[in-house]
């Protein structure tokens, strides 16, 4: 295994009689984004606290670099960059200050590299830590998960609070940063506008379930919503990967993925249909939220198409 990819395999996790995960699975390659993508409360926190070896898992097995984070939690915390929401600094601190704190601690930290984040960030170096922006002690954050050059890279809702500038700042910055670093990178997130264009793959995590994964382009090519005649299809079985399907006056509207086979066979059926393309929020939304129970006649629903 190479030393920069993230394994995690059937892992589960139960709080006393709450299971949060459940025979949870993926992989990131070197070098690859990968989305981690959930509503709040999915899991998404517990998994990466596993990965870092902050929590046990019940049954299944993690490594990160190939190092099992059970085994030796500090010789991964060591080759690992991790930004969380709630990131602790001492505040009363300057971000020089902090920098030149935290070098004792990481043996291959780069005073130079987290210097030049800073100016890159546009950081203010001399003010004091409590008395940055949300949007400045975030990127500050960035600068320092990644100072002591990490193969891997995870990050939790680091721009969560942030607002809408704030966050397109963040991810450019992190897309230009990370980039340049050719770190392994998983990036959890419920804010799924954000991680698009970041993002080389997602994995959708539902109910402590990963219930989709794939490469970014990937699932946007195979998830497709198609728009059908109600009349043209009653009486025909249900296509094999339905997620949502609504009714729009004289249409159904079904998200599928694996489109494509679909789509050979209503042609097939000389059965007339339209294709639209999902963003990757609504296709989110269709493995989270979508209703399957309606079909053929779904229930009526006024909404305008997209």
């Amino acid at each position: 295994m190479s030393d920069s990819t993230i394994h995690v395999d059937r892992v589960t996790k139960s709080f006393g009689s709450q299971s949060v995960l459940q025979d949870v699975s993926l992989s990131v390659p070197a070098g690859q984004t990968l989305a981690l993508l959930g509503r709040n409360g999915a899991g998404k926190t517990t998994t990466i606290r596993v990965l870092l070896g902050l929590i046990p898992a019940d049954s299944g097995a993690v490594r990160l670099g190939g190092i099992d984070p059970s085994v030796d939690p500090l010789k991964v915390r060591g080759q690992v960059g991790y930004l969380a929401e709630d990131q602790t600094m001492y505040g009363w601190m300057t971000p020089t200050e902090l920098i030149r704190f935290l070098v004792p601690f990481y043996p291959t930290w780069d005073t130079q590299r987290a210097e030049d984040c800073i100016r890159r960030f546009d950081i203010p170096r001399h003010t004091r830590i409590g008395r940055l922006s949300k949007g400045q002690a975030v990127k500050l954050g960035l600068a320092l998960a990644t100072a002591h050059r990490p193969a891997i890279v995870i990050l939790d809702d680091p721009s969560m609070g942030l607002d809408p500038i704030a966050r397109k700042e963040f991810n450019r910055d992190l897309v230009e940063h990370l980039q340049s670093s050719g770190a392994t990178v998983l990036y959890s997130s419920h804010l799924l506008d954000e991680v698009e264009s970041v993002a080389d793959a997602v994995a959708i995590l539902d109910q402590g379930r990963i219930v989709r994964v794939g490469e970014t382009e990937s699932v946007r090519t195979e998830v497709k919503r198609i728009l059908v005649p109600l009349t043209s299809i009653a009486g025909t079985s249900r296509p094999d990967g339905l997620l949502d399907v609504r009714r729009y006056d004289d249409r159904l509207a079904l998200v599928c993925d694996d489109a494509e086979a679909y789509i050979e066979r209503l042609s097939a059926q000389s059965i007339p249909f339209d294709v639209v393309d999902l963003s990757l929020d609504e296709i989110f939304e269709a493995f989270v939220i979508g209703r399957t129970t309606d079909w053929p006649i779904a229930e009526a629903d006024t909404s305008v198409l997209a």
